[in-house]
């Protein structure tokens, strides 16, 4: 399989079954799963009465935040 073919990745998150299709290695999938996990089993501690979406959305916000940090990181590097 090459680098650039999608693969079917099976992963719990929150405890529900998800088939996630990308071109990340295995490797890749189940690191971002982990991670998804500890973030979401924080949040609902910090926020018990928090519904999933709102633990959701405040996860993909911070995910986007992050992006546009490390896009702006990367930006500023190049204008140097």
């Amino acid at each position: 399989m090459s680098n650039n073919e999608k693969r079917r990745f099976k992963a719990t998150i929150d405890g529900k079954d998800y088939v996630l299709v990308g071109k990340g290695t295995v490797d890749h999938m189940q690191a971002v799963t982990d991670l998804l996990n500890e973030q979401l089993k924080q949040l609902h501690e910090a926020m018990p009465t928090s519904t999933e979406e709102q633990r959701a959305i405040l996860i993909a916000f911070n995910a986007i935040s992050k992006q546009f940090e490390v896009e702006e990181n990367t930006h500023n590097k190049e204008v140097r």
